[in-house]
């Protein structure tokens, strides 16, 4: 039955990409790891070398738990980041320049062409 080789052969195939991936999933981890000393982390990576199947096994038995709450941490300093740049470049809201030119005019800091200047500009962009 030649289709049946090949969907088995279609299985062998997608269940060693499935390691790769895991074995790739798993050696990040080691090394995203800031709690575990180096000592640690070589100890595993040549656990996973040596026996790999059980090696990575064992290690998701182990700190299966801790990758998840390590993976969650990276996302969220991502967003954080992410978030922090976003309000860096976008500069103020154009209500808070706004709120600024008011009360620099309300100082008698801008005249009243001034104000309406300004105003016109920020309201413009």
């Amino acid at each position: 039955m030649p289709i049946l080789d090949f969907f088995f052969a279609m299985l062998w195939f997608f269940l060693f990409i499935i390691w790769i991936w895991l074995l790739i999933t798993v050696f990040i981890d080691i090394f995203r790891n800031k709690e575990s000393s180096g000592w640690v982390k070589a100890l595993w990576v040549i656990f996973i070398i040596i026996l790999p199947l059980l090696g990575v096994l064992i290690y998701l038995i182990v700190e299966g738990g801790n990758m998840q709450k390590r993976k969650l941490e990276e996302h969220a300093d991502m967003q954080k980041a992410q978030d922090d740049y976003i309000r860096s470049v976008s500069g103020s809201s154009s209500a808070d320049q706004l709120e600024k030119l008011k009360s620099l005019h309300d100082q008698g800091a801008l005249t009243d062409e001034e104000y309406a200047q300004q105003k016109a500009k920020v309201l413009n962009s």
